[in-house]
Order: structure tokens, then C-alpha cells, then sequence
């Protein structure tokens, strides 16, 4: 079992992609921008400082960025309660606890969705830390949130588990191995073609921890 375990939490821990995809859609639309949902998906993963002009390009970012990301947090609480974690992700960070794992939960999310999704997993406890987007000022692919997870644990020696392209990107940039789940909605070729070691359905069918 590798000493630290540096967990994503939206689309890894929780089922909550589509919910942003249809958020972020809606507040891009507000804008009179129009996004559709497929491209919008290829960006779930990556924080709102950086999905808005990879989405829409570097004008809307200009005259519409923090307005469009604070519209999406509203219509993301709208959402909010109908995201469920996904299934055996509670058993799969107590299993790791037990073995003897540090987990950190590195989410981009912001503070108040990432305690919502703590109260959902119900890991006091099981867990060492967690970061948010108010952690870092630039959020994934860059690799600040993972620096800002392992900041909170003794090593380096840790291993990444992620659900998006975004996800295995930051890792490999602060240098750390990294595996990947489909539930994000990302192919396993393209997480493999990002640098994830191994690449499974599910959480619990994960080998090489």
C-alpha cells in the first residue's frame, strides 16, 4: 500500500460531472454563449479559473469570466443534492485507511461544495486533509492542488487517483504516479494516453495501490 493517497472527489469520490456539465451550460447561456455540453464535458476536471476560456475562448474569459463562474455556482447548488457519491467510494477510503494509508482529498471544487461532499462520504476520520479551489490560485492541470495536498502529509511517496485527463496531467507535473477511473466520463485510452498507470471502471477495481 502506497504511504499517501492523493483522491479527487468529483467524478472519482462522487458522481457529480453531468451535474457541472448542465451547471456551467446554463451559465454560459445566461451569457448569451453558446456551449454545448459535449464540448463543455472535455473540460470537467479542470478549475473554473481555467474551463471558462478553454471553453469559450479568451474574450468571453475577459468581459464575462467571474460573471459566468459565479452563475455557475448558483445553478451548481440548484444541483447540489442530487449528486450521490459514487457506489463503494466510502468502503473503497476506509479499505486504504486500514491498510495504512494518509489519504488527502484534492478537489478543485469550492470550500462549501467540498464540505457537502465530505458530509456525503462520511469519512471524519478516514481522511488527513482535503484542499479546495480557495487553496491554490491557479487549479488543475496545473499541479498547485496536488502540491497543496502534499503539503499536508510527511512524503512525497504518493500515489494520484483521478477521473479526468486533468486529474493525471497535474500529477505528472508534480511528479507523482497516477491511476484512473472511467466514471468521469473520459476514455481509458485517453487517461492512458495522459499518463495513468492503470486505468479501471471503478474505484474498488483498482490493483496498484
Amino acid at each position: 500500500m502506497t504511504a499517501n493517497l492523493i483522491v479527487d472527489i468529483d467524478g472519482t469520490l462522487i458522481d457529480s460531472n453531468y451535474q457541472h456539465v448542465i451547471a456551467w451550460q446554463r451559465a454560459f447561456l445566461e451569457h448569451d454563449v453558446q456551449a454545448e455540453a459535449w464540448t463543455l464535458h472535455r473540460y470537467i476536471g479542470k478549475g473554473g479559473d481555467q474551463l471558462v476560456e478553454s471553453a469559450a475562448g479568451p474574450e468571453v474569459e475577459s468581459s464575462h469570466g467571474d460573471s459566468i463562474r459565479k452563475a455557475e455556482s448558483g445553478f451548481f447548488q440548484e444541483l447540489i443534492e442530487e449528486v450521490r457519491p459514487f457506489d463503494g467510494a466510502s468502503s473503497f477510503l476506509r479499505e486504504c485507511a486500514r491498510e495504512g494509508a494518509e489519504i488527502i482529498l484534492a478537489s478543485s471544487a469550492k470550500a462549501e461544495e467540498v464540505d457537502h461532499y465530505l458530509d456525503l462520504l462520511d469519512v471524519d476520520g478516514i481522511i488527513s486533509g482535503h484542499t479546495s479551489s480557495a487553496d491554490v490560485d491557479t487549479t488543475k492541470p496545473s499541479p498547485d492542488l496536488i502540491e497543496a495536498a502534499l503539503s499536508k502529509v510527511d512524503s512525497r511517496d504518493a500515489l494520484m487517483i483521478g477521473d479526468s485527463i486533468w486529474d493525471i496531467e497535474a500529477a505528472s507535473r508534480a511528479r507523482l504516479r497516477s491511476l484512473a477511473v472511467l466514471t468521469g466520463g473520459f476514455s481509458k485510452k485517453e487517461l492512458e494516453a495522459a499518463g495513468a498507470l492503470e486505468v479501471q471502471p471503478h474505484l474498488k477495481d483498482l490493483q496498484q495501490l
